[in-house]
């Protein structure tokens, strides 16, 4: 539980230091299509950063308790963010568009996330 939270939170903030970075130091060096693509890395890694948050919160024994669809839906988003956000940082500064490829992959991890989010919300124990 508290290692969800910590984890969510510190990714929160690396997004936030992610979307300032691109916001000034690579300002003039993307053009507007790799722009567009930092900007939906920081985005996306912002929502699931929240949302591991939310698991680990509903992890607490007097919320949900501990579950495994809980546990695994903190790692299916932590690994999409890596993944899906992960990506596309790369794609964005280098321009190899093959990266491409792995952003599905991450994205997929975000829908498992979630669903497995709402699993462990639904078999959970109610106070």
């Amino acid at each position: 539980m508290k290692g969800s939270v910590i984890t969510g939170a510190i990714l929160g903030a690396l997004s936030v230091a992610l979307g300032a970075f691109g916001a000034h130091a690579l300002k003039g060096v993307l053009d507007a299509y790799g722009e567009s693509i930092w900007d939906t890395a920081v985005q996306y890694q912002m929502f699931h950063s929240a949302g591991i948050v939310l698991a680990g919160i509903l992890m607490h024994p007097k919320l949900l308790g501990d579950s495994a669809p809980l546990k695994w839906a903190f790692f299916a988003m932590a690994f999409g963010i890596l993944f899906f956000s992960g990506s596309l940082y790369v794609l964005a500064v280098s321009g190899i568009r093959t990266l491409g490829a792995i952003t599905p992959i991450g994205g997929v991890l975000f829908v498992v996330g979630w669903i497995l989010l709402a699993i462990g919300a639904g078999k959970g124990k109610v106070y």
